[in-house]
């Protein structure tokens, strides 16, 4: 499979202030990518600039070779999107919208197999007015799938979302995938990204500092293990006198970037300071603490 989507060396500034500095990435077909960053980074701002909704100061965006501007929207005609809030009109039930949706597209019998694969027919024949936050969510996922795009946007697509929603929207898109639509989607949910995506763009200040595969970046992190013990404070002092680097998480000691024999000289310590041990498991690094870690280096750097 190609690349579906390229962004080269985007700009964008609104007044005096620059929120893009240069970006760049691309997402492969029937890859799921994810963006994230903290708040203000600009991950909605590429966005929408990938959608043709707002100019931009320098460089590029093109899917599958045709080039999307403000008034260049030719390539988006298989494109699917879920920015901030879903557009819904209030006294059209949710199946009329799809189907007002769908039939732009000639896509009108993909209706009920959409419906069905977000599991709204218990309420998708009565007025939108009346839909919770989590059925207005479902409803503009819906709106964006239901025209079998070859890419899809998502912007904080599991807000509102319970948990049974959560996990048949992440089976929905791996298995959209896995037939070739590619999707670039934005969420604060790290953990649910890190089940979903394939690949990992980081965002901070306007720029991609980070772009890995998730594998690659879990490995890179190396391998801590976490270690639930009866006495917490008798188990602290003794990993302190033995020099380990440690962290207490969940009420649990974690051992922090392991090094050769560094898990055996802790247990050891462990043990002759007469601390229970209940388990020790090891733990891969993961989408959330290199997030973390990356906002925390960005912290030390302003102080």
């Amino acid at each position: 499979m190609g690349t579906i989507l390229t962004v080269d060396h985007l700009d964008k500034s609104f007044g005096a202030k620059q929120v893009l500095h240069g970006v760049d990435f691309f997402v492969e077909e029937g890859h799921i990518v994810a963006l994230v960053g903290p708040n203000g980074a600009g991950k909605s701002t590429i966005m929408k600039a990938i959608l043709g909704l707002i100019p931009v100061d320098g460089g590029g965006i093109d899917i599958k070779g045709q080039p999307v501007s403000i008034t260049s929207h030719q390539a988006l005609r298989n494109v699917g999107a879920l920015i901030e809030y879903p557009g819904i009109y209030p006294f059209l039930s949710g199946r009329q919208q799809l189907q007002l949706f769908a039939n732009q597209h000639n896509k009108q019998t993909n209706v009920d197999t959409i419906i069905k694969a977000m599991g709204m027919g218990k309420y998708i024949d009565r007025p939108a007015k009346s839909y919770s936050l989590g059925m207005k969510q479902k409803l503009g996922i819906a709106q964006a799938l239901v025209n079998n795009p070859q890419l899809v946007i998502l912007d904080e697509p599991m807000n509102g979302l319970d948990p049974q929603a959560v996990k048949d929207l992440r089976d929905l898109l791996r298995n959209l995938a896995s037939h070739g639509t590619s999707f670039l989607i934005s969420s604060h949910i790290l953990s649910e990204l890190e089940k979903l995506a394939d690949d990992v763009l980081i965002l901070n200040h306007g720029q991609i500092v980070k772009h890995a595969t998730m594998k690659a970046l879990e490995a890179a992190g190396g391998i801590t293990y976490k270690i639930a013990v009866d006495n917490l404070d008798q188990a602290k002092a003794a990993l302190t006198m033995a020099k380990s680097k440690f962290s207490v998480v969940d009420d649990a000691i974690t051992l922090l970037d392991t090094a050769p024999g560094e898990l055996n000289a802790a247990l050891y310590a462990l043990v002759n300071a007469g601390v229970a041990i209940n388990t020790v498991a090891q733990q891969a690094h993961d989408l959330e603490g290199a997030f973390l870690a990356m906002v925390h280096d960005d912290q030390k750097e302003e102080a």
